[in-house]
């Protein structure tokens, strides 16, 4: 019963997060068009690849609300922890893509009233919800439910250093702030997709 009330739990969690980021992603990118704004359209896409994972996540929380057998369950585990090792890997690349770009371009983050509420309010969100997450992954033993909370971290790591981009541009003009703070992730993202690509156990106990 208490495996099915953790199950429970995570579920409503990433149904949870699927819809904040389906709305966060399409803010975003409405208003990065709209302003052609490089750091906000960054954002919405984030949310998107973020979306993907919790979307794969809800099938394999799914299947054990349905009381699916233990080897079987792990093996679906597996699969999704792999699937999101992928998406931490597309994350990287986005972001070192991006903060290149920034660089050489010389292009500062966008002053946004929209770019600015949105990394507010996912500074406060974000960290709550992943950390719900971790917990529910240490009582399910779910190394792809662990790896999916780590990213929502990520993306509320990424919505603190847009912020603080945003607030060192106007204070200071220090436009480079934002993507340098953002590329120190990278090697971080690389090594939680790489373990989870290869199926390499997260650290659930």
């Amino acid at each position: 019963m208490d495996t099915l009330r953790w199950h429970r739990t995570a579920l409503w969690l990433v149904i949870g997060t699927i819809v904040y980021n389906v709305v966060e992603a399409g803010i975003s990118l409405w208003f990065g068009l709209r302003a052609g704004s490089v750091a906000l359209l960054g954002f919405g896409l984030d949310s998107v690849i973020e979306t993907v994972a919790a979307g794969v996540l809800l099938w394999r929380l799914s299947h054990g609300m349905k009381g699916v057998s233990g080897p079987h369950l792990a093996a679906m585990d597996a699969r999704v922890h792999r699937i999101v090792g992928v998406t931490f890997l597309i994350l990287a690349a986005y972001i070192l893509v991006q903060s290149v770009w920034i660089l050489v371009l010389k292009i500062p983050p966008s002053g946004s009233p929209v770019g600015i509420g949105l990394a507010l309010v996912s500074i406060v969100v974000m960290p709550l919800v992943s950390f719900g997450k971790i917990r529910a992954a240490r009582r399910l033993q779910s190394q792809a439910l662990l790896a999916e909370a780590k990213e929502t971290l990520a993306c509320s790591y990424l919505s603190l250093t847009l912020l603080a981009g945003l607030l060192l541009n106007s204070l200071l003009g220090r436009w480079w702030a934002d993507p340098i703070a953002a590329g120190l992730m990278i090697p971080w993202l690389l090594k939680e997709g790489l373990e989870g690509v290869r199926g390499q156990s997260c650290a659930c106990s």
